[in-house]
């Protein structure tokens, strides 16, 4: 389909493309943003609730049980331990052991940041495998 211009002997035709070339330069940046940004989210503690129903867990040496009270104290085998304190002697206490794995048994009404802050500290310290203790609900 052809325009024909005032009075030339040349017909010009129409250019009715679409030029990709900003599109896909634009595209690429974006993708790259995300690219960049994404790890950026992924900063949170992963949490393996245990299952309720399951008969319990096989044990072949003593469990680290962390013990937090209503009144944001923690305790490991009846001995209080500071929150600035607990990286350093989780690390020193696993140095040791074999089995890699703690629990904390935290109140019901304890702040669920100071939890989180705790299990950071946990993590900060080389230990991934982090359980919640809880009771089963009633029927």
């Amino acid at each position: 389909m052809g325009m024909s211009s005032g009075g030339g002997s040349k017909s010009r035709a129409t250019l009715s493309e679409i030029n990709v070339t900003p599109l896909v330069d634009v595209m690429l940046v974006l993708l790259i943003m995300f690219m960049v940004t994404t790890p950026l989210m992924q900063q949170g503690i992963e949490v393996d609730l245990p299952k309720t129903s399951s008969s319990g867990v096989e044990l072949n040496d003593e469990p680290f049980v962390l013990v937090i009270s209503s009144n944001q104290k923690m305790t490991v085998a009846k001995q209080n331990v500071a929150m600035s304190d607990l990286r350093s002697k989780v690390k020193a206490i696993f140095e040791t052991r074999k089995n890699k794995q703690i629990y904390i048994q935290a109140d019901r009404k304890v702040d669920y940041g100071f939890v989180a802050e705790a299990m950071a500290e946990i993590r900060a310290a080389g230990i991934f495998n982090i359980g919640l203790i809880t009771l089963p609900k009633e029927q």
